[in-house]
């Protein structure tokens, strides 16, 4: 099921898909007065197979989709404990996991066996699950607010821009050819995305969910597409094994910060930081010695 859905939403062969074994690397983060450091690392997948898409619930909690007996399931790290809970107990894999707002519940994309692709709700309490959305085949997501969604759906072989309100269960397209990294920018009532429309250009954009207003913010790193945002308005990229920022207030051009090769860490691709912006979450791949 890991093969058939990377190849649905990315375009990825099957064969390529295969050979990939991604880890979920935890690292303490301090940006104060400019600076970018990172320290404390550690594996907190340690696991053989896919483990990606990692997201913060707070402080001290981090979802991600882990590999379990063949399927991908979404898996609940505490970073004090350094434990780990499966969270999804059903026939079908579950992706990239979020919290949803005011809830004691998180959102997750399951695919079933049946080849049925939904976003759902998972209950925390009571393991009770449901569609979110119904009719939109959703690759990636994120949550505005409470009662509306931006996401990334599959359509004609590419993924279009979506806002969704799961309440009232409308939906309306804002773009196409768009990328997987969808982020609420801080202190902001605006999303950021990736638009491809340029195929050797991709370019960082915001939307406006309740206006449908986009603006241009950046281009990303070239054919780069995994971004996070930092409470003071800078975005982080990586580019193999190093990381990059844009500081969108100070000193808008890409610079690098890090090198996670000194970690043993290539090939990155998502980026999260959490709430307090204190820990970062980093996927890439383990160096060969």
């Amino acid at each position: 099921m890991k093969q058939f859905v990377l190849y649905l939403f990315l375009g990825f062969s099957i064969k390529a898909f295969s050979q990939s074994n991604t880890e979920v690397f935890l690292f303490d983060l301090n940006t104060q007065n400019g600076k970018f450091e990172l320290s404390n690392f550690k594996n907190i997948s340690l696991n053989e197979g896919y483990d990606n898409q990692p997201s913060f619930m707070d402080d001290n909690t981090i979802l991600y989709a882990g590999t379990r007996n063949g399927q991908t399931d979404v898996v609940k790290y505490n970073l004090t404990y350094g434990t780990k809970t499966w969270i999804c107990f059903t026939e079908g894999g579950e992706y990239s996991p979020l919290k949803i707002p005011n809830q004691d519940a998180i959102s997750a994309i399951r695919l079933d066996p049946d080849g049925k692709q939904l976003l759902y709700r998972y209950d925390l309490k009571n393991g009770e699950n449901k569609p979110l959305m119904d009719t939109l085949v959703v690759g990636y997501h994120t949550w505005f607010d409470k009662n509306t969604i931006v996401s990334s759906v599959l359509e004609n072989d590419n993924l279009a821009l979506y806002v969704s309100n799961v309440v009232d269960h409308k939906n309306k397209k804002m773009d196409e050819a768009i990328g997987r990294s969808l982020h609420k920018i801080p202190n902001t009532e605006l999303v950021s995305y990736i638009s491809k429309k340029m195929d050797s250009t991709w370019m960082i954009k915001s939307l406006n969910p309740l206006t449908g207003e986009t603006k241009l913010i950046t281009k990303t790193l070239p054919l780069i597409e995994d971004m996070c945002w930092l409470s003071n308005g800078s975005i982080l990229m990586a580019k193999d094994g190093i990381l990059f920022r844009y500081q969108t207030k100070t000193d808008p051009t890409w610079k690098e910060v890090a090198s996670l090769k000194n970690f043993g860490i290539n090939n990155i691709t998502r980026l999260t930081v959490s709430p307090d912006g204190k820990k970062m979450a980093i996927v890439g791949e383990l160096m060969k010695p």
